[in-house]
């Protein structure tokens, strides 16, 4: 694993009011030959807004707007719209986040390629597929399994996986992973970014948090068709704070991602430092699968 030596590419930009605190947890997508970054960001507020970067490599930030792309629209996210993942899926753009209202619960909207490449910022209908429950970490696989949409996501402590005809209706959960006694990943787990189908099944990209509190990243080996199924499960992290800025900010040592593309045999993972300034570290495909 290499963090790109020009860690962070993302940190607030004072001015703006809407982003002037924390920028952090971003989506990864990739679109048209560039990969799109849907951020969360915080000012003065503490409402979590989504901004938007593209790059042409994945390190270097050449396009950023200025205003948030993605904002609170009703009362089940009157505290913000946190940790975006996208999935592209039947010829639209799924995102899921984490809606803040009363409770935690989990958001699904979308947007066609055309306008997210546009700058056309025209979000489908917002819906909330397990209403009224504490929820997030929520993840859509990039094609259906057994003809059903998959998603994995998180009822605490656990990751969990979820199915659905149609993408509004989810049902039929069944557990996948929880924490380990005794591992870095002992109190709570959730996905990173979609999964990524590989030879060996689905890779899933994690976080892990013990009991100091330390958000880790680890990776495991979801079955292709029985997604449910822990093929394999790291046992040591494969990343973990260690640089000032993951180790110094709003919440100190936390490392923690929300999408990973694959670029050739390299991994991009894109994730959030102390929840305050956004890196990219970069992983060999063949040593994570080894």
């Amino acid at each position: 694993m290499v963090r790109f030596e020009g860690n962070p590419i993302l940190e607030p930009i004072k001015n703006h009011v809407w982003e002037s605190r924390h920028v952090f947890n971003t989506a990864m997508v990739q679109l048209n030959g560039r990969i799109h970054y849907f951020y969360r960001a915080m000012g003065e507020d503490m409402i979590s807004r989504l901004g938007y970067a593209s790059s042409e490599d994945g390190y270097r930030i050449d396009e950023r707007l200025p205003y948030p792309v993605f904002e609170p629209s009703t009362s089940l996210e009157k505290y913000g719209c946190e940790d975006p993942r996208i999935t592209v899926l039947n010829g639209r753009c799924y995102m899921t986040y984490t809606a803040y209202g009363d409770i935690y619960q989990i958001g699904i909207t979308s947007i066609s390629p055309e306008d997210l490449m546009g700058k056309r910022w025209e979000w489908g209908e917002r819906f909330y597929p397990f209403p009224n429950i504490k929820n997030k970490n929520a993840v859509i696989f990039p094609r259906r399994v057994n003809g059903r949409y998959t998603m994995c996501h998180r009822l605490d402590p656990d990751v969990y996986v979820a199915f659905s005809k149609d993408l509004r209706s989810w049902g039929e959960s069944e557990w996948v992973m929880g924490p380990r006694q005794d591992y870095w990943d002992c109190i709570k787990v959730g996905a990173a970014g979609p999964p990524i189908e590989v030879e060996e099944g689905w890779l899933l990209v994690y976080h892990g948090v013990d009991s100091d509190r330390t958000y880790r990243l680890g990776s495991a080996i979801l079955d292709r068709e029985n997604p449910q199924k822990v093929v394999y499960r790291s046992e040591e992290p494969i990343m973990e704070p260690c640089e000032d800025y993951e180790r110094n900010g709003w919440i100190p040592n936390v490392v923690f991602s929300c999408g990973s593309v694959l670029v050739g045999d390299k991994l991009l993972v894109s994730y959030g430092g102390a929840d305050t300034v956004i890196g990219i570290a970069t992983f060999n495909l063949k040593e994570i699968l080894r």
